[in-house]
């Protein structure tokens, strides 16, 4: 059955190409999402699946029913872009001034959609369902996980895969990990509140400027002293703004950073010892404060026995040569909420060509990908979706290739 459902993957390439190009150039906010569900919605109701749209604010469910009983596989992509401005130079680029797919969500979306095509191709021979999960908003905190989850788009899903295209592992490489993948990524907010003054006079005030430098450096003894050396954790301050004068002693400074951790116990130590900081260095210069710690998404941690069938799987019907086991990632990514419900793996598909201009990195203004990846990441898909519902024998000598054209020229 593998066979066919790459068959039928194969043919819709160029439709997949067109679709990620659309979504490309009509590229819309997190939680501003109006026409991309939309149109999500009207294509899984044209492959004859059940959609339900709304479901946690802005997301589309469609739900494949097989012929027969049996598991169900949900599988995810993320529809929302990025406040960037579009610098490539191509007939797809975006339409939309300030606002890009500059992490690949418009080629997840595709992806799934050519997923879902191929396999309700084949649902007279499927058991059990197969449940297509887009989701909004996985940019910006509290993200669309949760309250898809919450809405209940995981109800009676015994495992759930996804992917991420990714501009730094070579075309058609399989990047996985079991266990801990991406951290958790949360934010923090420090005002310093001194007592401005004349720039001549520094004596008479608290200078805020000079604490906050006191804290950009301090903050990197969090890390470097109180975690421990084998644990992964990060404290950045991304933004530091004080003052308006060259001559005048600033009241006030606002730091603004990030703490990334993979284990639960880091993730509380950070957020207590960031405020140990703050609170001695204020201290010390007389000034006051106030301290926010936001969490945002928890660790994405892979279970053993869903990776386990992916490298399996793929070293059957792919190049074993193309696995690569990577390492931790500090980024985040709200899929983490969906394997705390059910198992699953999250994985990356390399998406990587400088021949064809992808060689930024994800968040660029001139990010792209080598569109062939979506033929990698959408026969991985069905391939573990098959063999999930349908056991060992659905793999049948099936061969996951890639597509000739790299660049299809779409009318």
């Amino acid at each position: 059955m593998l066979q066919t459902v790459f068959r039928h993957l194969d043919r819709l390439y160029p439709d997949m190409v067109a679709w990620r190009r659309h979504f490309h150039m009509h590229p819309e906010l997190s939680f501003q999402e109006v026409e991309t569900p939309k149109r999500i919605a009207e294509l899984q109701r044209s492959f004859g699946l059940a959609v339900r749209e709304g479901v946690g604010g802005r997301g589309v469910v469609a739900v494949l029913e097989g012929a027969a009983p049996g598991p169900t596989v949900a599988l995810r992509a993320d529809f929302d872009a990025l406040p960037i401005q579009d610098e490539k130079e191509v007939p797809y680029r975006s339409q939309v001034p300030g606002v890009m797919h500059a992490y690949g969500h418009d080629a997840h979306t595709a992806i799934l959609l050519g997923v879902a095509r191929a396999l309700s191709a084949v649902r007279n021979q499927l058991p059990g369902r197969v449940v297509f999960i887009h989701q909004f908003a996985e940019e910006v905190t509290p993200g669309g996980a949760k309250a898809m989850i919450e809405d209940g788009c995981l109800e009676g899903v015994d495992v759930i895969f996804g992917t991420h295209v990714w501009s730094g592992l070579p075309l058609g490489t399989i990047g996985y990990r079991e266990g801990p993948m991406m951290a958790a990524a949360d934010a923090f907010r420090i005002v310093v509140q001194g007592r401005g003054g004349h720039g001549a006079a520094p004596h008479e005030t608290v200078d805020a400027i000079a604490v906050g430098a006191q804290l950009v450096s301090m903050l990197q003894q969090v890390v470097a002293r109180r975690v421990d050396p084998v644990q992964p954790a990060v404290v950045t301050v991304g933004s530091f703004h004080a003052g308006s004068a060259f001559n005048v002693i600033a009241e006030q400074a606002v730091l603004e950073g990030t703490a990334r951790s993979f284990d639960e116990g880091v993730r509380n130590l950070l957020e207590r010892e960031i405020e140990r900081v703050v609170q001695g260095v204020c201290a010390a210069a007389s000034a006051r404060y106030s301290y926010t710690y936001t969490r945002g998404y928890p660790a994405l941690v892979n279970h053993e026995r869903e990776t386990r069938l992916l490298v399996d799987t793929l070293s059957q019907v792919y190049n074993a040569n193309r696995l690569v086991r990577m390492d931790p990632i500090m980024g985040g990514e709200d899929f983490a909420y969906y394997l705390q419900k059910v198992p699953g793996t999250f994985f990356f598909t390399g998406a990587g060509n400088p021949q064809v201009g992808a060689s930024y990195p994800h968040h660029h203004p001139r990010f792209d990908i080598d569109e062939r990846a979506m033929a990698v990441a959408a026969k991985a898909l069905a391939a573990l979706t098959l063999r999930t519902l349908c056991g060992d024998g659905v793999l049948d000598g099936a061969r996951l290739t890639l597509p000739e054209a790299s660049q299809p020229v779409i009318a």
